[in-house]
């Protein structure tokens, strides 16, 4: 038999595979996480409750309506944005020019709301949802098992975060959206809402969190904490990858994921903690973290 370091070779690419997926998910959640700080300056505590309600708003769609999970990849981020920016517009807003400590404590006490409502109409026990057939089953890669959807989960995952990154970074909008965060009286000087810029930004963003929770909801169960379990870890990849820095989320996002899968071979009562103690070292030796600008 096939060993790594003493580990059978299934073993260790099973559990590769497992942090490639949670990669996925980091990712995508601390994307959404550093499109909203780099251009807000908004440390964003409801994107947990943003990523269960893109996972709830898929089941509703699926349990109420009969909408099957491909328009829902596209109409349940679409919802959670709207209802992003509307919060963004009517409520966020106010805090920007105040101390970015009011931002944390309004979409921390907004995330506890959301969570709450939900436990109380649905419960703390999971709903599922099913695997769409399209993408059930697996196929034989001849040294492991592959499960499609998982295979899809983290194809299309960094398609999007890729995407994401080109609009952000390459692209006339991206460009207005970064100057409308730098200098909004001068972008707005030359007739460019800044205001829609602003709300349209913190939807993105919540769009993406939306969208993670909706490739969540076939893999784990729908539920009320399920964006409370992951938020801590997901400012966690933040920090490491640097406040703000987009590439630095999605490739810190997916490097974080796959040493807290390999943790769980070689050392497993470490996994939990492993990320945690690469946040620390990190920011002992780099406290902008590993992509951040140094002030």
């Amino acid at each position: 038999m096939t060993t790594i370091f003493g580990i059978p070779l299934q073993a260790f690419l099973g559990q590769l595979l497992i942090g490639l997926i949670n990669g996925s998910f980091y990712a995508l959640l601390s994307l959404g996480l550093a499109i909203i700080f780099g251009l807000l300056r908004v440390i964003n505590f409801a994107h947990g409750a943003q990523y269960m309600l893109g996972a709830f708003a898929a089941w509703l769609l699926l349990s109420h309506f009969g909408i099957g999970y491909w328009p829902t990849l596209i109409l349940a981020p679409l919802l959670v944005g709207l209802l992003g920016a509307a919060v963004e517009r009517t409520m966020l807003r106010r805090l920007y020019t105040l101390d970015p400590l009011y931002g944390l404590l309004f979409t921390f006490g907004l995330a506890l709301t959301v969570e709450g409502t939900f436990r109380y109409l649905y419960g703390a026990s999971g709903q599922p949802y099913a695997t769409p057939a399209l993408l059930a089953g697996g196929t034989n890669l001849g040294f492991m098992f592959l499960p499609i959807y998982r295979g899809w989960v983290i194809a299309f995952s960094l398609a999007v975060c890729l995407g994401t990154w080109l609009i952000i970074e390459k692209t006339k909008l991206g460009s207005y959206l970064r100057a409308a965060t730098e200098n909004p009286v001068l972008v707005q000087s030359f007739g460019i809402n800044v205001p829609f810029l602003l709300t349209l930004t913190y939807g993105l963003g919540a769009a993406l969190a939306a969208l993670a929770g909706v490739l969540a909801a076939p893999i784990y169960q729908v539920s009320p904490l399920m964006g409370s379990n992951i938020i801590i870890i997901v400012f966690a990849v933040v920090v490491v990858g640097g406040m703000g820095s987009i590439m630095g989320a999605i490739i810190t996002g997916y490097m974080l994921g796959v040493a807290e899968g390999l943790t769980k071979v070689f050392y497993p009562e470490a996994s939990n903690i492993v990320i945690f103690v690469i946040m620390a070292i990190v920011l002992l030796i780099r406290p902008a973290g590993l992509f951040g600008r140094d002030a």
